[in-house]
């Protein structure tokens, strides 16, 4: 009962990804049905099964079987062809939804295709891996903060500190920062995880020492609490293999796009 609202939910991605991928019926691919004379290859029935178990997020190795998925796309088949006896593809507004469609499929097979021709190797993933690890700090650290507004109302915290005042209670009473409530408590973190001038403060401190000057960034003027510190190693290339790759491929699809730039003609209006 649910498959047509299914179905119509997926149309458009199914022919979508016709257009993505060649499901012509080429010369030796095996038509499956006949619809009205429209034929329905096993391409597209592989390519369609494939597509709606990675919607439903299960992925290869749970596509639906043949025949279910056959009989599904014939009904997709005969809503296609209702549609445009009805004419609803000359729509002006339906026009532009498939030019939409057209130009985001275009995009992406350019994309991809851009890559296929310029992959990441292996090589350039243990380059990047070799250069993240170089700047690995190393350390991480647990510490806590109070944020104030102004460099003489940290400073006036500060006198009271060394005074001998409870740093989780001035927090809760002095902070403007969210943590406050919590005595300021940041938990662990590694430097490059805050702002420039609070991860070099930080990095400066000993355990147990909290500043004894003001740290200015662009949320107010801090006052900071080391607490604790412990050693960390660099993720293993493996692990962070997936987003390595992302990144360097982001890379070389900004430069393909510099590269469109620099040639084309653009004009903002």
């Amino acid at each position: 009962m649910k498959a047509p609202l299914y179905l119509a939910a997926t149309l458009a991605l199914v022919f979508t990804t016709a257009l993505a991928t060649p499901l012509h019926a080429a010369e030796g691919d095996k038509v499956r049905a006949l619809v009205n004379g429209k034929p329905i290859t096993q391409e597209m029935l592989d390519v369609y099964r494939a597509q709606r178990a990675r919607r439903s997020h299960q992925g290869h190795g749970h596509e639906i079987d043949e025949q279910t998925a056959l009989q599904e796309l014939i009904n997709v088949e005969l809503m296609l062809q209702d549609a445009e006896r009805k004419k609803l593809d000359q729509r002006p507004e339906v026009k532009r939804e498939l030019d939409w469609h057209r130009r985001g499929v275009l995009v992406s097979l350019g994309m991809r295709e851009y890559l296929e021709q310029n992959p990441v190797t292996e090589a350039d993933l243990k380059a990047a891996y070799e250069k993240r690890k170089a700047a690995h700090p190393g350390k991480e650290y647990k510490a806590r903060h109070i944020l104030v507004k102004s460099e003489e109302e940290a400073k006036a915290i500060i006198a009271e500190l060394e005074k001998g005042a409870d740093f989780a209670e001035l927090a809760k009473r002095k902070s403007t920062g969210p943590t406050g409530k919590n005595g300021g408590d940041l938990g662990w973190f590694s430097p490059d995880q805050m702002v420039p001038e609070f991860g070099t403060a930080v990095q400066k401190l000993k355990k147990g020492e909290f500043s004894r000057a003001p740290v200015k960034t662009q949320f107010g003027w801090h006052v900071i609490l080391l607490e604790d510190m412990r050693e960390v190693p660099p993720p293993d290339f493996e692990s962070l293999k997936p987003e390595l790759q992302a990144r360097l491929q982001n890379a070389r699809i900004d430069a393909f796009l510099k590269g469109l730039r620099d040639k084309a003609k653009i004009e903002i209006k």
